[in-house]
Protein backbone atom coordinates (compact mmCIF):
# COMPACT_ATOMS: atom_id res chain seq x y z
CA UNK A 1 0.00 0.00 0.00
CA UNK A 2 1.29 3.46 -0.86
CA UNK A 3 0.30 6.96 0.19
CA UNK A 4 -2.09 8.85 -2.04
CA UNK A 5 -4.53 11.72 -1.97
CA UNK A 6 -7.73 11.79 -4.03
CA UNK A 7 -10.32 14.36 -5.06
CA UNK A 8 -13.60 13.44 -6.74
CA UNK A 9 -15.60 15.59 -9.15
CA UNK A 10 -19.21 14.76 -10.02
CA UNK A 11 -20.07 15.56 -13.65
CA UNK A 12 -23.58 16.96 -14.37
CA UNK A 13 -25.85 15.17 -16.85
CA UNK A 14 -25.72 17.91 -19.50
CA UNK A 15 -21.88 17.95 -19.54
CA UNK A 16 -19.56 15.62 -21.45
CA UNK A 17 -16.05 15.34 -19.99
CA UNK A 18 -13.25 13.48 -21.78
CA UNK A 19 -9.70 12.83 -20.63
CA UNK A 20 -6.85 12.13 -23.07
CA UNK A 21 -3.62 11.56 -21.11
CA UNK A 22 -3.57 14.79 -19.07
CA UNK A 23 -5.74 16.89 -21.39
CA UNK A 24 -9.28 17.48 -20.13
CA UNK A 25 -12.06 18.55 -22.51
CA UNK A 26 -15.42 19.71 -21.17
CA UNK A 27 -18.44 20.13 -23.49
CA UNK A 28 -21.63 21.70 -22.24
CA UNK A 29 -24.63 23.66 -23.47
CA UNK A 30 -22.67 26.95 -23.63
CA UNK A 31 -19.59 25.61 -25.43
CA UNK A 32 -16.39 23.60 -25.12
CA UNK A 33 -13.20 24.16 -23.10
CA UNK A 34 -9.94 22.21 -23.30
CA UNK A 35 -7.00 22.40 -20.91
CA UNK A 36 -3.69 20.55 -20.63
CA UNK A 37 -2.70 19.45 -17.11
CA UNK A 38 0.47 17.54 -18.07
CA UNK A 39 2.52 19.61 -15.59
CA UNK A 40 0.54 18.22 -12.66
CA UNK A 41 1.74 14.57 -12.51
CA UNK A 42 -1.75 13.55 -11.40
CA UNK A 43 -3.64 10.41 -12.33
CA UNK A 44 -7.00 11.13 -14.04
CA UNK A 45 -9.60 8.36 -13.74
CA UNK A 46 -12.95 8.89 -15.48
CA UNK A 47 -15.74 6.43 -14.66
CA UNK A 48 -19.36 7.06 -15.63
CA UNK A 49 -20.13 10.58 -14.35
CA UNK A 50 -17.26 10.81 -11.85
CA UNK A 51 -13.71 12.09 -12.37
CA UNK A 52 -11.17 11.06 -9.75
CA UNK A 53 -7.86 12.94 -9.43
CA UNK A 54 -5.10 11.09 -7.60
CA UNK A 55 -1.71 12.30 -6.35
CA UNK A 56 0.75 9.60 -5.33
CA UNK A 57 3.06 10.27 -2.37
CA UNK A 58 1.72 13.80 -1.88
CA UNK A 59 3.77 16.51 -0.24
CA UNK A 60 2.64 20.10 0.17
CA UNK A 61 3.33 21.00 -3.48
CA UNK A 62 1.40 18.00 -4.82
CA UNK A 63 -1.52 18.79 -2.49
CA UNK A 64 -1.61 22.37 -3.78
CA UNK A 65 -1.48 21.23 -7.42
CA UNK A 66 -4.27 18.72 -6.79
CA UNK A 67 -6.52 21.42 -5.33
CA UNK A 68 -5.71 23.83 -8.17
CA UNK A 69 -6.46 21.27 -10.89
CA UNK A 70 -9.73 20.36 -9.17
CA UNK A 71 -10.73 24.05 -9.06
CA UNK A 72 -9.83 24.50 -12.75
CA UNK A 73 -11.98 21.54 -13.79
CA UNK A 74 -14.91 22.72 -11.63
CA UNK A 75 -14.62 26.18 -13.24
CA UNK A 76 -14.60 24.57 -16.70
CA UNK A 77 -17.78 22.66 -15.85
CA UNK A 78 -19.47 25.79 -14.46
CA UNK A 79 -18.36 27.84 -17.48
CA UNK A 80 -19.78 25.41 -20.02
CA UNK A 81 -23.10 25.11 -18.16
CA UNK A 82 -23.80 28.61 -16.76
CA UNK A 83 -20.91 30.82 -17.91
CA UNK A 84 -19.37 33.76 -16.07
CA UNK A 85 -20.46 37.40 -16.03
CA UNK A 86 -18.51 40.11 -14.22
CA UNK A 87 -19.92 43.59 -13.63
CA UNK A 88 -17.70 46.67 -13.68
CA UNK A 89 -18.63 50.22 -12.68
CA UNK A 90 -17.43 53.38 -14.44
CA UNK A 91 -16.44 55.89 -11.74
CA UNK A 92 -15.54 59.51 -12.44
CA UNK A 93 -15.70 62.80 -10.56
CA UNK A 94 -15.44 65.44 -13.26
CA UNK A 95 -14.66 64.13 -16.75
CA UNK A 96 -17.27 61.60 -17.98
CA UNK A 97 -15.57 58.42 -19.20
CA UNK A 98 -16.92 56.90 -22.40
CA UNK A 99 -16.57 53.15 -23.09
CA UNK A 100 -16.92 51.75 -26.62
CA UNK A 101 -16.51 47.96 -27.27
CA UNK A 102 -14.77 47.41 -30.65
CA UNK A 103 -14.46 43.66 -31.28
CA UNK A 104 -11.17 42.48 -29.78
CA UNK A 105 -10.57 45.71 -27.82
CA UNK A 106 -12.39 48.29 -25.72
CA UNK A 107 -11.93 51.98 -26.46
CA UNK A 108 -11.88 54.25 -23.38
CA UNK A 109 -12.33 57.95 -24.15
CA UNK A 110 -12.07 61.11 -22.05
CA UNK A 111 -10.27 59.38 -19.18
CA UNK A 112 -9.01 62.13 -16.82
CA UNK A 113 -10.04 64.61 -19.56
CA UNK A 114 -7.41 63.26 -21.96
CA UNK A 115 -7.85 63.67 -25.69
CA UNK A 116 -6.10 60.46 -26.67
CA UNK A 117 -8.23 57.29 -26.32
CA UNK A 118 -6.88 54.24 -24.52
CA UNK A 119 -7.44 50.67 -25.66
CA UNK A 120 -7.80 47.54 -23.51
CA UNK A 121 -7.48 44.07 -25.02
CA UNK A 122 -10.50 41.74 -24.99
CA UNK A 123 -9.46 38.08 -25.06
CA UNK A 124 -11.07 35.65 -27.56
CA UNK A 125 -14.37 34.15 -26.43
CA UNK A 126 -15.21 37.11 -24.18
CA UNK A 127 -17.88 39.72 -24.87
CA UNK A 128 -18.09 43.23 -23.42
CA UNK A 129 -21.35 45.18 -23.22
CA UNK A 130 -21.98 48.67 -21.85
CA UNK A 131 -25.18 49.76 -20.11
CA UNK A 132 -24.91 53.34 -18.87
CA UNK A 133 -22.23 53.35 -16.18
CA UNK A 134 -22.09 49.55 -15.96
CA UNK A 135 -19.79 47.40 -18.09
CA UNK A 136 -20.54 43.67 -18.31
CA UNK A 137 -17.81 41.21 -19.27
CA UNK A 138 -19.01 37.67 -19.99
CA UNK A 139 -17.78 34.36 -21.38
CA UNK A 140 -17.37 30.67 -20.59
CA UNK A 141 -13.67 30.71 -19.60
CA UNK A 142 -13.28 32.21 -16.11
CA UNK A 143 -9.60 33.09 -16.62
CA UNK A 144 -10.25 34.97 -19.86
CA UNK A 145 -13.17 36.89 -18.38
CA UNK A 146 -11.09 37.85 -15.34
CA UNK A 147 -8.07 38.82 -17.44
CA UNK A 148 -10.21 41.02 -19.69
CA UNK A 149 -11.58 42.79 -16.58
CA UNK A 150 -8.01 43.20 -15.37
CA UNK A 151 -6.95 44.68 -18.73
CA UNK A 152 -9.78 47.24 -18.59
CA UNK A 153 -9.13 48.15 -14.96
CA UNK A 154 -5.35 48.41 -15.43
CA UNK A 155 -5.54 50.69 -18.48
CA UNK A 156 -7.44 53.30 -16.42
CA UNK A 157 -4.83 53.49 -13.63
CA UNK A 158 -2.42 56.42 -13.47
CA UNK A 159 1.24 55.43 -13.46
CA UNK A 160 4.50 57.14 -12.63
CA UNK A 161 4.65 60.73 -11.46
CA UNK A 162 1.00 61.34 -12.42
CA UNK A 163 -0.22 58.65 -10.00
CA UNK A 164 -2.55 59.92 -7.33
CA UNK A 165 -3.86 58.33 -4.16
CA UNK A 166 -6.70 55.89 -4.98
CA UNK A 167 -8.40 56.98 -1.76
CA UNK A 168 -9.02 60.51 -3.05
CA UNK A 169 -8.80 60.20 -6.84
CA UNK A 170 -11.01 57.30 -7.85
CA UNK A 171 -11.57 57.80 -11.59
CA UNK A 172 -11.52 54.49 -13.44
CA UNK A 173 -13.42 51.31 -14.19
CA UNK A 174 -13.61 48.79 -11.36
CA UNK A 175 -14.99 45.25 -10.89
CA UNK A 176 -17.76 45.22 -8.29
CA UNK A 177 -19.60 41.93 -8.88
CA UNK A 178 -18.35 38.47 -9.90
CA UNK A 179 -21.43 36.46 -9.00
CA UNK A 180 -23.31 36.58 -12.30
CA UNK A 181 -23.87 33.86 -14.86
CA UNK A 182 -24.89 34.08 -18.51
CA UNK A 183 -28.40 32.76 -17.83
Amino acid sequence: MYARLQKTIEIPDDVTLTVNDSTVTVKGPKGELTRDFSYSNLIFDLKDKTLTLTALFPKSKEKAVLGAVEAHIRNMIQGTTAGFKYAMKVVFSHFPIKIIPEGDKVKIENLYGGRKPRYAKVLPGVSVTVDGEDVYVSGIDKEKVGQTCGNIQEITRLHGKRRKSPKTFMDGIFVYDRSGSLD
